[in-house]
């Protein structure tokens, strides 16, 4: 009976064992790092150190990955905009690519957030670059609720936004 009991513990113990490797195994792949692979709309480069970070008036930070060659938007400008827009842990939020195609809005008026529309002023046609947008020119204290869950946000309030651009057209 002793002998029962023993060969009935150590299954447990085996079990118990088993049960917590795979929690230890789920728990290290949850924390690993996301990577997002480049597709054509992601502008993603490691290399930071080369390149010169620049602010907007109101406090946009920006780094030009490739300058481009065409005009400058001015307001009221129709703009074409591929953009991978990403909160501060990684995770993207909204792609362009999702939609289709890319964004196009006037600049200046108000149809985008408003850091991106001050930095479209500041982007020549060709333009790609990674983009640090101030909560208060993005979504400010209000962020973006789900609309499928009222206790939890697409964007959680206060946050600031990552975004990688190409500015694809202008007229």
């Amino acid at each position: 009976m002793a002998r029962t009991k023993l060969k009935e513990g150590g299954r447990k113990a085996g079990l118990l064992a088993a049960i917590l490797m795979g929690i230890a195994v789920q728990s290290a792949a949850a924390q690993a790092t996301i990577t997002v692979p480049p597709t054509a709309t992601t502008i993603i480069r490691d290399d930071t150190t080369h390149h010169q970070l620049q602010h907007t008036q109101s406090g946009v930070r920006f780094v030009f990955w490739e300058r481009g060659t065409g005009a400058l938007p001015k307001l009221g400008s129709r703009v074409a905009v591929r953009y991978t827009g990403f909160l501060p842990d990684g995770h993207i939020f909204d792609a362009s690519s999702a939609s289709g195609g890319p964004l196009r809005f006037r600049v200046g008026r108000k149809e985008v957030i408003a850091g991106l529309d001050e930095l479209m002023l500041l982007l020549p046609v060709g333009s790609r670059v990674r983009a640090w947008v101030p909560a208060t020119l993005a979504y400010g204290a209000k962020g973006v609720p789900d609309p499928d869950d009222d206790t939890h946000f697409l964007i959680p309030p206060n946050t600031e936004l990552v975004f990688e651009l190409l500015v694809v057209s202008m007229r």
